[in-house]
């Protein structure tokens, strides 16, 4: 067996962190246009920004979010005060792929997936889509996650 340096570990979550941006496009693509999910992926692994993803993940997202999509809104009950169909349709998907981190990848520390949320709400989102994002996880972390909050 084999030590993962830092650097192994580093490219592993740029590559992951890659899965997620692409995901969360390829989700808010099929939010809106109700496209056949193996249609967009294809589209996404064929487009020139696929190579480094993490392939597995990517499909993982895509695919299990829409297929547990009301484990994964219901993850985030209490957390928000707005309707789900009233959200921004950015904001929705990335409240939808961390939901779905949040209950089904304990591995993902929670603090990972609330940061690479936050992020993706900083770079896709209205200007102050962040705050709003970062708020809901918190909350919703406290309640999928105590485990993790009480270290």
């Amino acid at each position: 067996m084999t030590a993962v340096t830092g650097k192994d570990n580093r490219g592993a979550n740029q590559a992951r962190a890659k899965a997620r941006r692409l995901a969360l496009q390829a989700l808010y693509q099929w939010d809106l246009s109700g496209t056949d999910l193996k249609l967009i992926e294809q589209q996404f692994r064929e487009s020139e920004e696929f190579p480094g993803v993490d392939d597995e993940y990517f499909q993982e997202l895509l695919h299990q979010v829409p297929a547990r999509l009301d484990t994964v809104e219901a993850g985030l009950a209490g957390a928000m005060q707005i309707p789900w169909a009233e959200l921004d349709p950015v904001e929705r998907a990335v409240l939808r792929l961390a939901s779905y981190e949040l209950q089904a990848r304990p591995d993902i520390p929670y603090r990972v997936v609330i940061n690479e949320a936050v992020n993706l709400a900083k770079k896709f989102g209205a200007e102050q889509a962040h705050k709003f994002v970062n708020g809901v996880l918190d909350q919703a972390a406290r309640r999928l996650r105590p485990h993790e909050q009480a270290k």
